[in-house]
């Protein structure tokens, strides 16, 4: 019995491949461009859609192709409807979880949480995808297809993507040569054109990485997950953190941000006990004091096994105020979507019979991502 060969990713294409494609089929070059706007600026999910092309080209991208291989299984919303996380199933049968969540300041905002790993190989002690170990990189397909399905679907309620972050399962910057392509793919003028200041790239400081970064000229935003402020404490906490200090981590932080001119963010999960205390606080401040960068405080989120407490607000409130005495910006992040493990350190891979629709809350017929999208008027701060 003949085996039928795998249809080809278009997301997995970077023009130049497109194009090389078309003309083995025989096809003009200049076919390249139709299909990647209808990809990337009409968001077709589907060869039959593009209709400005041959019905022989059509039928043939239908019979070699396909667009995007995520596979939607399950949907969880939280209970005051602003956070969505998605499970998607991967052509080999491997899961990802992907998070948008809705927010508003001076215009709607609607932040999607990406992954770029099927788990991740860092450990962070506090973090459920580290305590899982990494089954392997996504493609820049795979990491551009989440961004795409959800901005389809977005668009079918008048609404749209405004942040992408790379922040969900893995780390960016070990699969470095496909994050890039997918950044490079999103911010693409003459594709799906997201700009720069819009995307922001998650690291737990791979420090030859963020150099690379730094002289790559994307002008992404770059979060550090630092954590801990000296050495001892970060290497318990953050196991890649025993290949470079604290030192040459924010050196390096400071580097990204002279080049791009974007102030760098460093991410400090506050756990009980840990790393809220005054010495680590004034230690952060004494690091960072002067340099072009914010500090974004995020009380622990509960992830097993992992047994650690996030702080009592005035233990939080003291900690800021010491980074105030030393003139540092910071922010105390919201918590969103704890209520459906879609907080930071919160996702894992599942099995597709763990999956559990029930916990779809909001109207029942509300297909998903409707409630986000017409949630213009919750005040968030």
């Amino acid at each position: 019995m003949a085996v039928r060969p795998m249809r080809i990713d278009l997301y997995s294409l970077t023009f130049e491949q497109l194009s090389d494609l078309l003309v083995e089929w025989g096809e003009p070059s200049w076919r390249a461009r139709q299909i990647w706007q209808w990809l990337y600026r009409h968001l077709a999910a589907d060869p039959a859609e593009m209709t400005n092309l041959s019905l022989p080209l059509r039928e043939q991208l239908s019979r070699a192709a396909r667009v995007g291989g995520l596979t939607r299984v399950d949907v969880q919303r939280s209970a005051d409807e602003k956070t969505e996380k998605w499970l998607f199933q991967l052509p080999d049968g491997e899961t990802i979880e992907t998070v948008l969540m809705s927010y508003q300041r001076r215009t709607p905002g609607r932040t999607l949480c990406i992954s770029c790993q099927v788990g991740c190989a860092m450990g962070c002690v506090f973090c459920a995808t580290g305590q899982m170990g990494l089954a392997r990189h996504l493609t820049a397909g795979e990491i551009i297809a989440q961004v795409l399905t959800f901005e389809r679907d977005l668009r079918r309620w008048g609404s749209k993507l405004t942040n992408v972050v790379l922040m969900g399962m893995g780390e960016p910057l070990h699969n470095y040569d496909a994050t890039i392509e997918a950044v490079r793919r999103l911010l693409d003028p003459a594709g799906f054109g997201l700009g720069a200041r819009r995307i922001t790239i998650s690291t737990v400081g791979l420090v030859p990485r963020i150099r690379q970064l730094a002289a790559e000229g994307l002008q992404v935003g770059l979060a550090i997950s630092l954590h801990a402020a000296t050495d001892a404490l970060r290497t318990t906490l953050v196991p890649a953190a025993r290949r470079w200090s604290v030192a040459e981590l924010v050196a390096a932080g400071r580097d990204y941000s002279e080049r791009t001119g974007r102030r760098t963010t460093y991410e400090w999960a506050l756990i009980k006990g840990v790393n809220d205390t005054p010495e680590q606080a004034h230690a952060l401040g004494g690091l960072v004091a002067g340099m072009l960068c914010h500090v974004n405080l995020i009380p622990l989120n509960p992830a097993a096994p992992y047994n650690g407490q996030r702080p009592r607000p005035q233990e939080i409130t003291g900690f800021q105020e010491i980074l105030t005495s030393y003139r540092v910006p910071h922010t105390l992040r919201q918590r969103r979507g704890i209520d459906i493990e879609a907080g930071c350190g919160q996702l894992r891979r599942r099995r597709i019979n763990d999956t559990r629709n029930k916990s779809l809350t909001g109207k029942p017929d509300d297909p998903p991502v409707a409630s986000l999208a017409r949630s213009h008027s919750t005040r968030y701060h």
